[in-house]
């Protein structure tokens, strides 16, 4: 076994973290200013309040809340934390080990962490419930049409959100209905042949991701992470660009070498990261729900 073999795994799986399947509806998004600082097990970013807006946070659904404390001159925000279960990996399986094999260890890792900050971030966008500045609409029927994203653009107007920057992560089934609108072929809502939908429809940049948030019965937003009821819908989420916000933390790696474990010989692996993506004003955000 390479004596460095922990300092590689830990450099593939950063590289990974860094250039690995990426949510495309955070692009754009800026990052928080401020350098990450450790804190125990925390990763916080001191921010000047002229640069972010601590009532946000205070209001925030996704928790725990990312904001901890604040004074008169700044705000400290604090990361979500992400960490894997260790895993276990005998000498037999990385004697003479090589990338393929780093990568198949570590993917898992890697693709688990993604899928909750992003799945987290996605949650932590749309508001708690309909309000004149943060809508939430209902579909007019069964299926997400262009009518909706039209009704829906009205509700936006009317709230005075900035024209430009307007971005709706569509849920996999309202980007699916969509599809079908065999009103709208040749490219104006939908490319059948390409199976995707127009970058842009009624002035929203459209997105899609597969973890829409869900609202219950009566409107509001169900936690993160709760187990769906009966009655909960999906959510589309719509935001604009300029005020959202969000900021990578540190990556660690754990390590336990064989060596310690006569018994079974096998190593234990794990990871821990930092991430978060909040809006800066608890405005110009909101969702459309299925009925």
């Amino acid at each position: 076994m390479p004596r460095n073999f922990p300092e590689i795994w830990d450099a593939r799986v950063r590289q990974t973290l860094e250039s690995g399947a990426v949510a495309d509806f955070l692009d754009g998004v800026t990052e928080l200013p401020g350098e990450v600082t450790q804190m125990g097990e925390e990763n916080v970013i001191h921010i000047p309040t002229t640069s972010f807006s601590p009532d946000v946070l205070i209001n925030n659904t996704t928790y725990p809340i990312a904001l901890q404390d604040y004074d008169d001159d700044t705000v400290i925000v604090k990361l979500d934390k992400y960490q894997t279960k260790a895993t276990p990996i005998s000498d037999d399986q990385i004697i003479g080990s090589s990338y393929p094999i780093i990568d198949a260890a570590t993917r898992a890792h890697t693709n688990q962490i993604l899928v909750k900050k992003y799945g987290k971030a996605l949650h932590s966008i749309p508001p708690t419930s309909n309000t004149a500045e943060t809508p939430v609409l209902a579909l007019a029927g069964d299926k997400c049409t262009y009518e909706d994203l039209v009704d829906f653009k009205r509700k936006c107007d009317a709230a005075q959100w900035p024209l430009v920057g307007r971005r709706l992560v569509l849920a996999p089934d309202h980007y699916n209905d969509m599809l079908l609108d065999r009103e709208r072929f040749g490219n104006v809502i939908n490319n059948i042949n390409k199976g995707e939908v127009a970058n842009l429809i009624a002035g929203f940049e459209i997105k899609q991701y597969v973890q829409p948030p869900l609202y219950k019965a009566d409107g509001t937003k169900a936690a993160f992470g709760e187990v769906p009821g009966a009655t909960d819908k999906v959510a589309s989420v719509a935001f604009v660009v300029n005020n959202m916000a969000k900021k990578t933390g540190l990556t660690r790696q754990y390590f336990s070498d064989a060596k310690t474990s006569p018994t079974t010989q096998a190593n234990l692996l794990n990871y821990r990261h930092y991430f978060i993506a909040v809006p800066v004003e608890k405005k110009y955000i909101g969702a459309l729900i299925s009925k």
